[in-house]
């Protein structure tokens, strides 16, 4: 009988992956160190998540092997922690890894004293060179324990420094001129030949490219427009997007977007959804608009749960396999395709540039529709319709094959996103199925994961809700449901960002600088932790500080106001040296600086179906403060001027356009 370990009783798809290992894993838990204190040992915190490929690689090559598994057994409490499910757990390890290697990633291995601080960490390590290490840190804590607890100690300060907010001597003056400083500095990273960074390997970053495509637009650089629209494009032809079945994948490994790590998550495709749909409304691209569709019927269609929240993730490997689910070899495609495989070949690049490895082909674009009709002359209707035959053969034999690992818990925090990103689609595209998925995401928000005590838990795994939310659930749910109530003009929306805000004040704001805490007053960590460089996902601060601006407007709450324009001042002195890190933060700057534009559309029986600029501010209800002053009708107020009432929101929305927004 195959033996089990304690994580057979876990719901995490990830911990469960290892229930069956030699090794003597436990969950995250406070018991864990109590053990450890008791027994005097080392503790061992593994933290992966299920899509990880690496994870997979190091899992199979250490802790499925016996001997690997009695050395630590032996000599360690051994943790392990789905990163996604225990973000708080992952930000504070991967600060200590950073502190003492300079690098990170995953899988992240920690080792700490009984107590929890950090001595030793890194990430992936072959056999050998683990099991040189293990033995090397039993050695040292046995025979030198006084060097041993030094070193704890002085890394433990470093992480409690990392924390600690400078506060600005003076008043920052915000001005315009850092951002055209931060961009000028950051053009020179770009990559004007593939878009993206002149790097590898290339993530998407969502949130850097929705902020420069707003400088553009605001600054009028058409140079940066250009490159950003570049960008898209390549992201788009790129193997990094699934052209048969839809949605992105996390990253490139490459610079020219070819070959992908497979792994699909939540996260990414729900702000590249608000991106392309804004790039579409940017330079009117049909192209864009099909995209948009097959991330959208991609995530219906493989990712949503019967509760109407989404899935976190599918793995990146099938069979043990990095990739073997998404490629292709070219006898295949032939038989597959018959007479039509010559054109197939050319339009998705069956060719020496998409040929990856061991006879697999990548499938990838390297011109429009309208290129590739005029190269073949065809018209552009009858190539795409040709194409949608493609697609719907190929995704029907992609079916039979054995199906990466789905990660099915559901986060909050991804939902919420997610939630902003339909919002987006539907602001550009009114099409109602967008705002139907938002609204259903928003409903197991509200019966599934909010308490009755005002809180938010952060992960639900098989209906069952669990880990108390921390600041990055709180930040993107209110940014979430702000985007709800604008599009719908339900109020119920309003009243729980209103009431989630309070609870972030209470609970995770630092009291001088105004910055919050990624987790609660009552956290056990280590160290309390602050997310503050936008990444990836933009940094929890960043997005709560744009709430405190939109909502210390709509409560018209100088106090929340001055918040938002405390937290940017913090982050002021020093964010023009690291564009990718303060994309976010320079939105909440450049809405500073720009003013919000207010639409009360009072008594109406209609929600505002236009394409609003992002600083505008609607409004539907007179009970909320922003509005309480106004009759019935529709007014526009901006930079300090409200015009005279309105009949229609089309006049609205053409007066939005004409005084500059």
């Amino acid at each position: 009988m195959t033996a089990t370990n304690s994580l057979i009783h876990e719901s995490s798809p990830y911990l469960v992956q290892h229930a069956h290992h030699p090794v003597h894993w436990i969950p995250w838990s406070e018991a864990a160190f109590e053990e450890a204190k008791r027994l005097n040992k080392l503790v061992l915190i593994s933290v992966g998540y299920s899509a990880c490929h690496w994870c997979h690689v190091m899992a199979h090559e250490c802790f499925e092997d016996q001997e690997v598994a009695d050395l630590m057994n032996a000599h360690f409490i051994n943790i392990k922690v789905d990163r996604e499910e225990r973000p708080d757990v992952d930000n504070v390890y991967m600060s200590a890894v950073q502190l003492m290697t300079q690098r990170g990633g995953w899988p992240l291995n920690c080792i700490t004293l009984p107590d929890g601080r950090p001595i030793y960490g890194g990430t992936y390590f072959p056999k050998e060179q683990w099991i040189h290490i293990l033995k090397s840190l039993v050695y040292t804590f046995q025979q030198d324990t006084e060097k041993v607890e030094e070193y704890a100690t002085k890394l433990h300060e470093g992480l409690s420094v990392n924390e600690l907010i400078a506060l600005p001597q003076d008043e920052a003056e915000l001005k315009d001129e850092k951002l055209l400083e931060l961009v000028a500095r950051w053009k020179k990273q770009f990559d004007f030949l593939e878009g993206g960074m002149n790097r590898a390997p290339k993530f998407p970053m969502p949130t850097n490219y929705l902020y420069l495509l707003r400088h553009s637009d605001v600054f009028q650089d058409e140079k940066l427009r250009s490159f950003v629209q570049l960008t898209l494009d390549k992201m788009s032809f790129g193997g990094i997007y699934d052209h048969i079945g839809g949605g992105f994948t996390r990253y490139s490994v490459d610079m020219i977007w070819k070959v992908p790590h497979f792994e699909k998550m939540l996260y990414d495709n729900a702000q590249l959804l608000e991106l392309f749909s804004l790039g579409y409304a940017a330079f009117n691209d049909d192209a864009y608009r099909m995209l948009v569709n097959e991330i959208f019927t991609w995530l219906t269609r493989e990712m949503r749960a019967d509760s109407g929240a989404f899935y976190s993730a599918l793995d990146a490997d099938s069979e043990g396999e990095e990739g073997k689910f998404y490629c292709w070899e070219e006898q295949e495609l032939k038989s597959l395709l018959g007479q039509e495989f010559l054109m197939f070949a050319d339009y998705y690049q069956v060719t020496d540039r998409g040929y990856w490895e061991d006879g697999k082909y990548i499938l990838l674009k390297t011109m429009s529709d309208v290129d590739f009709a005029k190269k073949w002359s065809m018209e552009i209707p009858v190539l795409q319709a040709k194409v949608a035959e493609w697609k719907y053969l190929l995704l029907s034999e992609r079916e039979k094959r054995i199906r990466p690992g789905l990660d099915h818990k559901c986060l909050t925090s991804w939902n919420a996103l997610l939630i902003r990103g339909l919002c987006q689609a539907y602001l550009v595209f009114q099409a109602e199925e967008f705002l139907l998925e938002a609204r259903k995401i928003g409903k197991w928000i509200l019966e599934e994961q909010l308490q009755s005590s005002g809180q938010l838990l952060h992960v639900n795994t098989n209906g069952v809700a669990s880990v108390d939310g921390f600041l990055e659930d709180y930040a993107h749910v209110i940014d979430a449901f702000i985007h709800l109530y604008q599009r719908t003009g339900e109020i119920v929306w309003m009243e729980h960002a209103h009431n989630l805000t309070l609870f972030v004040e209470k609970e995770f704001m630092h009291p001088q600088s105004k910055m919050c805490y990624f987790t609660k007053q009552d956290s056990s960590l280590v160290v309390r932790k602050m997310e503050l460089h936008d990444n990836v996902i933009p940094s929890s601060n960043s997005v709560m500080a744009r709430n405190f601006l939109r909502l210390g407007h709509y409560y018209r709450s100088n106090t929340w106001v001055d918040y938002a324009r405390q937290m940017i001042a913090n982050m002021y002195d020093g964010m023009e040296t690291y564009g990718s890190g303060y994309s976010n933060w320079a939105s909440l700057l450049l809405e500073l600086n720009q003013g919000f534009t207010e639409v009360h559309v009072l008594n109406q029986s209609q929600v505002a179906p236009c394409l609003w600029p992002e600083n505008t501010l609607l409004s539907y209800h007179q009970s909320l403060p922003i509005s309480a002053e106004y009759l019935d009708g529709i007014y526009v107020c901006t930079k300090g001027t409200c015009h005279p009432a309105l009949s229609n929101l089309e006049e609205a929305h053409e007066l939005v356009k004409n005084v500059g927004n």
